[in-house]
Parts: C-alpha cells; structure tokens; sequence
C-alpha cells in the first residue's frame, strides 16, 4: 500500500507537469512521425498558460515524497509547516530547488532576529539586483537583437552576442537565486547554494557542480545514482551521465534545443568521465592567489567557449536556428571588426568590472560575502556605486528567464 501512494504521487506531480509543459511538444512530434510515414492527423493541442515557475516546485514537492518513502524524514504531521515548505515564496518560481531534509527542520525550529544574517542578506540582495538590472539586462538588449536577425550578422557579431548571452542568462538566473537566499536570510532561513562562480571553472564537470546546483545535486539523488550512478562499469556510467544530461535539458523546456543542449554539455564532459577526472578539481581556482595560472587561465577560457557553445541551442528558437547561427560564425565573417551598437562597449565595460568583482570574491559564499574586511567608508562607497548603476545603466526590463521552466 506505501508503495501505491508513493507511486500515486509521484504520477499526479508529473503528471500535471506533462500535461501544462509537455502535452502540445508530445503531441506535434507523434503527428510528425505519423505524418513521416504517410499518416496525416491533426492532433488537439493545448490553449493553456504554462503556469509560471512549475517545473521548480514540481520537484521540490517531489523531493518531500521519495524522501519519506526511502525513510530520510517522517511525513509532516503540521499542515502549516508543510504548507510553508510548499510554498515559501522567495525560492517558488526560480528556485533554488530546496529539499524537506534541508528546509523543513528551519521551518520548525524557532528564529530570532539575527542582525548580521540580515546586513548579509541585503547585502546578497543588493548584488542580486545589480546582477539583472545592470548586467543581465544590458547583455539581453544586444544579444536579442543579434539573435533575432543572425542571418545579417558577422560571424564575430554572432560570437560576441552569444557571450554576452552567457552572462545574460548568468546574471538573470544567479541575480535571482541571490534575491531569493538574501530574502531567506532576512527570516533566519538559509536556502541551499544554487550557484558558485560557473565561469571560473576549469572543465564541464566543475561547471556543472557551480551552476544551478540545487538541480544539478537533485539529479544525481534521484535520478544518476538510482541508475547505478558511477557503478557497474564505463558503459552504464556514460549512459547515466547521457541520461541525466538530457532529462535537464527536457526540464528546462518542451523543445528539442533545449535536449540537444543538454546532449552537447554530456559529450563534453565524456573526457572527464572517460579519463575518470571529473573530480580533479573540486579546490577554488587559484585559491589564496590573485591571478590563476597560465594553465588555469587556458582551461577557464576553454570551459567557458564550450559552454557558449552549448548556449546558442539554450537561445535559439529551433534546432535549425542554432546550427545557422553556428554556421554563420564559422565563415571569414568571423575576423571582420563588427559593426556594435554604442552601447556595447559600456556593456562590456560593465561584465568586466563584474567579472573583478566575482573574481576577488569567489572564495566567499558570494560575491560580496567577504567586503566585511574593507573599511567602513569604502564598503558604504562600493553599495552607493552599484545603486548608482542600477539607475544610470538599467536596461530594458526583461522577465527573469527562468520563469518559463
């Protein structure tokens, strides 16, 4: 009977996730495969709003269930702490995906008002905002526009748009996941880490253990290591690695870019597991030091071209778009000096001093986490700057892009 219900709700959750995100891409594809083999039919499609943010607490619920059914917690017999669990809102439409194990005991144990928790909380909340509104948003204005119309565009043009979507997509994601922990902290509530300077790392297999880590971790719990995980030889260990790469790509979205995305990032991650040297580094780059290595610096800038790479599938609007856009970098284009706008390089301008920012702070739990250690009159300087960009410097406003998953 305990495994019925287990399976009961697991089944509704997924359920309703199938048939709000999943239902119309399953059904185009079964008519396109019928209609390749001579079958003409017109499947009923779905006029229903994807309603925002499901895929997050989709598998935060789903988290709360297998965790009672393999024993980790007792079902919580208080309906409001349950309810609060559910539906805490600073992590409900863009995460981080929170586990029962991690949450609920906070929830149920009393807070106080903590003064500096909450100073660091809106600290974190500060370069949350300053993260959308000055950087996501400004590299969102020019890679649309690039994106949009990549036919007409340079082969550099089309490189330099999809880098500035990786830190669009990096500073949309990360800035909320800072908003929502620095929330959390303000009601003695700490939410698991969700990202950990990606950009600085030196092979995929780093990367993915310092992007969107809450549902990195939640895969390999619930799906890589019931699997076999790393067990049982290289053959099932790639398939499993193949495996949950391109179920994530199929959470972030019904279209088959998003799959292939998710494809690309398992293929470059076979050297590592091949070679069994995923786990080489787990330190901090250049730990201690001000500047990384030459070999260092090589393997960040290679790890960063190859998540650009990947990127383009995120971005484009079908399997087709991406592979011209591809295409079009790849042609003597790529060495003409593209025609910017003249807002770019104040854009550029801007990533950068993000990226110093990031670099400096990288070994705390975030990016300012550790500006306790300059003077009063220089950190106060430092919050009154970054204020100041967000009104001189704010961008088009752009909804979060992780709202659609």
């Amino acid at each position: 009977m305990r495994k019925f219900w287990f399976w009961l709700s697991i089944s509704i959750n997924l359920g309703f996730l199938g048939v709000f995100k999943y239902y119309n891409f399953f059904a185009s594809a079964l008519a396109e495969s019928l209609g390749n083999l001579g079958l003409q039919v017109n499947p009923s499609t779905l006029s229903i709003i994807l309603p925002v943010g499901i895929s997050f607490y989709t598998f935060h619920g789903l988290s709360y269930v297998i965790d009672i059914y393999k024993g980790k917690i007792q079902p919580e017999s208080n309906f409001v702490d349950y309810a609060l669990f559910v539906s805490f809102f600073p992590l409900l439409v863009a995460g981080p995906i929170e586990r029962a194990t991690h949450l609920l005991p906070q929830i149920q144990r009393k807070r106080q008002f903590n003064y500096m928790n909450a100073v660091d909380g809106l600290r974190q909340i500060l370069w949350g905002l300053f993260k959308k509104i000055v950087i996501a948003d400004n590299c969102a204005d020019i890679a649309n526009k690039v994106f949009d119309n990549s036919a007409a565009q340079p082969g550099s043009m089309l490189v330099l748009a999809a880098v500035f979507f990786a830190f669009q997509i990096y500073g949309d994601f990360s800035g909320y996941s800072d908003i929502a922990l620095g929330t959390s902290r303000l009601f003695g509530i700490e939410l698991l880490k969700n990202f950990s300077f990606p950009y600085f790392s030196r092979d995929i297999a780093e990367f993915w253990r310092r992007w969107h880590i809450s549902l990195s971790t939640w895969f390999r719990d619930y799906l890589y290591i019931p699997l076999g995980g790393s067990k049982g030889g290289l053959w099932k260990k790639v398939r499993n690695t193949f495996i949950i790469f391109i179920v994530s790509g199929f959470w972030h979205g019904a279209n088959w870019t998003f799959m292939i995305w998710g494809a690309l990032n398992a293929l470059f991650i076979m050297p590592s597991i091949l070679f069994n040297t995923n786990r080489d580094n787990l330190n901090i780059v250049a730990e201690g030091k001000n500047l990384p290595s030459i070999r260092d610096f090589l393997k960040i800038v290679i790890t960063f071209s190859l998540t650009v790479l990947a990127w383009i599938f995120f971005r484009a609007k079908s399997v087709s778009d991406a592979i011209n856009y591809i295409n079009g970098i790849f042609t003597p284009s790529l060495f003409v000096k593209p025609d910017m706008p003249e807002s770019t390089l104040v854009v550029s301008l801007l990533v950068f001093g993000f990226l110093v920012v990031e670099w400096i702070g990288r070994e705390g739990n975030f990016s300012l986490s550790n500006i306790t250690k300059l003077p009063l009159p220089i950190r106060w300087s430092f919050y009154f700057s970054l204020i100041l960009l967000m009104f001189v410097y704010q961008g088009e406003a752009q909804t979060f892009i992780y709202f659609q998953f």
